[in-house]
């Protein structure tokens, strides 16, 4: 079996995130995860909501064996096989496949920031009426000091990568926006991030 890959960030918010789903989420459903990266998130929350079907996707085939792995550790029936999916993709699959909920964390500051518009667009096509989209990670917000750990993480990033960086929320409100998402909750989460959930603008 290959190796899960193991990742201390995941391992910490794993739990909070969890806990957040299982206050939003009704009973059953059907979930999209957007970048799984090493695979521990997907499997945790599969494990706290086992009526909910987990369909896992990362942009990189070398990430899928270790996704894989993580659920089958747990033994868990409701993680469906990874799939490869770039949100830059003009078509992610078949337009008429549907999702309760469509699930993306930490990916919008380690990536290019159209990689957000990209996000939007394609969790519009493919909610189901009634869906949301949850994105967790840091965010810069107007109305909010910024933490000096993501004032430093954010500049470690752009010193990465000039195309990566903390974004700021009014932003990526715009990007929803103009693809019929809207705000419709904000929740704190422990380490300077947020739980985001976007639905369809009415």
């Amino acid at each position: 079996m290959t190796q899960a890959d193991f990742s201390p960030a995941a391992e910490r918010n794993k739990q909070p995130i969890r806990d957040v789903l299982q206050l939003l989420l009704p009973e059953r459903g059907k979930a999209l995860e957007i970048a799984s990266g090493t695979g521990q998130h997907v499997a945790w929350f599969a494990a706290g909501l086992p009526d909910w079907s987990w369909q896992p996707s990362d942009a990189g085939p070398d990430g899928l064996g270790s996704i894989a792995a993580w659920a089958q550790q747990l033994g868990l029936s409701n993680v469906r096989p990874p799939l490869l999916l770039d949100v830059m993709a003009e078509h992610w699959l078949p337009d008429d496949t549907l999702f309760d909920v469509i699930y993306c964390a930490n990916m919008l500051h380690i990536s290019p920031w159209a990689t957000c518009a990209a996000l939007m667009r394609g969790s519009a096509r493919h909610l189901a009426p009634g869906g949301m989209l949850i994105t967790y990670g840091p965010y810069l917000e107007d109305e909010v000091p910024t933490s000096a750990g993501n004032l430093v993480f954010d500049q470690s990033l752009r010193a990465q990568n000039p195309a990566w960086g903390i974004r700021r929320r009014e932003d990526v409100e715009l990007e929803a926006a103009q693809a019929g998402l809207r705000l419709s909750a904000r929740h704190a989460m422990p380490a300077n991030n947020l739980l985001l959930v976007w639905t369809r603008a009415a």
